[in-house]
């Protein structure tokens, strides 16, 4: 049986040995509540908090700044929701707050911001694009109002790979509002707006420290860094108010009620201590190589096919595809039909038949945006499966037109 070739890393990551191995004990023995306080409860508690110092060193920040989650999708629900609720906006009761995003972030993001908006609790502003995929600061910045609470604005688009200047944008906000707005002083409480990332794909790759980035809030996913499924992180910086979306028990510093899934955090404790690991930016490098021939040699075999998003501004594991007169959907199932796995974009929203918002916001027509295909590399990849890979899309492009004719 021929041996298949996954190239939808962005979607999900194989768990790591590593990661694996520091799991199995919470799994099977030390099977204690963390909250309990007796000996089986402490040992998991303990083993909580060492994930957290290990979430600490890759994010630069505190232990108390950072808030386990059910994932990357309820870690952006919190920061988006908690912060609506608990930061009044300038102009008191009859002012709604007003938050600013792109349009272009992942649904996660969208959706409870859409939410907000149809329920009339809040406004919301999405920034478009530049037709490379990436925004700029200073359309963020004209896009803020004196009600504005929140900025979200994700790292490293999931789709096309395109990354945003987030510590420029964040920088441009700190110095929009100290001009424009009142400081507040307290410690307590930090100045309006915020600025909220969605680190989830950028984390493999990028630099996270929130202090170099100026965030007050950012989210990251355990499946996306070859940890486990079911388990995320939420920085929130000291001072920021935050409501808890989950209710109950208190747990998280009374942000993430809910007894905590102990097995899944240290896994992805070990998972952001192994992306520090110096061998990770060689892998890094060899990825970028990997991803780079990828590019050429497709480009150069499939006649009218187009790369989206910025050649240069782009992650080193991405790669989207349109190939004019093909759905990118019978890519696909072609593709894995022989042996490849790859996507037309993000996992959350491949099921759907609609256009990708992300395409459409850089301005592609449907039929362009329909004609995606996305494959991403890990640290798995070979350079034999590259080359595989190429050959078998050019293949099936070359067929899927040929029927269609």
């Amino acid at each position: 049986m021929t041996k298949a070739i996954y190239l939808d890393y962005a979607a999900s990551t194989p768990i790591d040995k590593k990661v694996l191995e520091a799991m199995m004990p919470y799994l099977k023995r030390y099977y204690g509540n963390p909250s309990s306080a007796h000996s089986f409860g402490q040992k998991a508690r303990a083993a909580i908090e060492q994930a957290r110092e290990r979430a600490t060193g890759f994010l630069g920040c505190k232990a108390a700044e950072v808030v386990f989650t059910g994932g990357a999708t309820e870690a952006n629900n919190l920061a988006i929701q908690g912060v609506i609720k608990s930061n009044p906006p300038a102009g008191g009761q009859n002012s709604k707050p007003h938050i600013v995003m792109t349009a272009i972030e992942h649904e996660s993001v969208l959706e409870p911001c859409r939410t907000l908006e149809r329920e009339g609790i809040a406004e919301v502003t999405y920034v478009k694009p530049q037709k490379d995929g990436i925004v700029r600061a200073e359309d963020v910045e004209k896009a803020i109002q004196p009600n504005t609470v929140l900025v979200s604005i994700m790292y490293a688009n999931s789709e096309i790979g395109t990354i945003q200047p987030i510590a420029e944008i964040a920088k441009a906000i700190r110095s929009f509002k100290s001009s424009k707005f009142e400081i507040r002083n307290s410690k307590l409480q930090a100045a309006l707006p915020l600025v909220h990332t969605d680190a989830v794909q950028a984390a493999n790759f990028l630099d996270c420290d929130v202090q170099k980035l100026g965030v007050d809030l950012l989210t990251l996913s355990g499946h996306k860094i070859y940890g486990p499924k079911g388990v995320g992180v939420l920085y929130v910086r000291e001072g920021v108010r935050v409501a808890p979306v989950v209710q109950g028990g208190g747990q998280e510093t009374g942000l993430r009620s809910g007894t905590e899934n102990v097995a899944a955090i240290v896994g992805m404790g070990q998972a952001l201590e192994a992306l520090g690991d110096p061998r990770m930016a060689i892998t890094n490098i060899k990825i970028r190589q990997l991803r780079d021939k990828l590019i050429k040699t497709v480009l150069r075999k499939v006649p009218d096919c187009e790369l989206t998003g910025s050649a240069q501004n782009r992650l080193p594991n991405n790669v989207h595809f349109r190939f004019r007169g093909v759905e990118g959907r019978d890519v696909v199932i072609a593709l894995d039909q022989k042996g490849i796995a790859a996507s037309t974009g993000s996992a959350c929203s491949e099921k759907t038949q609609e256009p990708s918002h992300v395409l459409v916001a850089l301005g592609l027509e449907e039929k362009e945006s329909l004609s995606a295909l996305r494959l991403t590399l890990g640290k798995y990849t070979k350079a034999e499966d590259i080359e595989k890979a190429v050959r078998v899309i050019a293949q099936t492009v070359a067929q899927l037109r040929k029927a269609v004719v």
